[in-house]
């Protein structure tokens, strides 16, 4: 792992506002992604600066928001100043809509889950989380979305101790090569019908681990249902995105 890119995520967790009151955060603020507007002339300097390899240019400007670090260093090393800072998706169900090209459209409906898995788990929806080797940001933030100020549970969302009572596996980390086992097991552990969500860059591409031993994300070994990006997703994002994928967005 190249020195910097831990500090990185770590400044991203630390730095996060947090507004007074928790209900208007949940659809105020949203992660903000590098776009180019017409002035880019592709010349490949912010792809130099992206450590994750999130950023391709040549024929077309290409960024892959499930490597994104949300660093927007890129922005900064653009000469032009021509990266502007879009909001990203919350989620989205597929793998490749996390990549945005030049000239394509920046907003794209992030959809819901199967309709005979939401009819099945109802308004009430059991998360197991699972870490399959992260640096333990992620964790933090899932533990967040239980305080008093996200307070998950009022939207019909918890915790659960065991895979067999879960109707979420909200896996993070990139999966290294010791607890592919384990994730094999967890999810072969939880009733049908099941929802896998890959959360952060680690679980959707190997993030910051993605050149150490580890598989580069889970969907190379399990389906995943949903992808949340981030370098760690704050709570809000979190929780907004399963509220919109299992159309609880009425609870309060």
């Amino acid at each position: 792992m190249e020195d910097g890119l831990l500090k990185i995520s770590v400044k991203n967790l630390l730095s996060m506002k947090r507004p007074a009151e928790s209900i208007p955060v949940l659809y105020s603020r949203r992660m903000q992604m590098p776009f180019p507007d017409d002035t880019c002339v592709k010349c490949g300097e912010c792809a130099k600066e992206c450590r994750m390899g999130a950023i391709a240019v040549s024929d077309k400007w290409t960024v892959d928001v499930g490597m994104c670090l949300f660093c927007h260093r890129c922005a900064e090393a653009c000469i032009n100043r021509s990266l502007r800072l879009v909001d990203a998706p919350d989620y989205v169900l597929r793998r490749e809509d996390l990549i945005f090209r030049y000239g394509e459209p920046v907003e794209r409906p992030c959809g819901a889950v199967d309709e005979k898995k939401r009819k099945a788990i109802g308004r009430s929806v059991n998360i197991r989380e699972v870490d399959t080797g992260s640096c333990n940001a992620c964790e933090v933030e899932v533990n967040s979305m239980s305080n008093r100020f996200y307070d998950m549970e009022r939207f019909g969302m918890k915790v659960v101790a065991s895979p067999r009572h879960a109707d979420v596996l909200l896996v993070t980390g990139p999966l290294t090569e010791n607890m592919t086992e384990a994730l094999d097991r967890v999810v072969a552990a939880t009733p049908n019908p099941k929802v896998v969500v890959a959360m952060g860059a680690c679980a959707i591409s190997g993030g910051l681990f993605k050149d150490g031993k580890t598989h580069g994300g889970i969907d190379k070994t399990v389906d995943v249902n949903l992808y949340i990006p981030g370098c760690p997703p704050p709570p809000d994002a979190v929780i907004r995105a399963l509220l919109e994928a299992f159309g609880l967005t009425g609870r309060r």
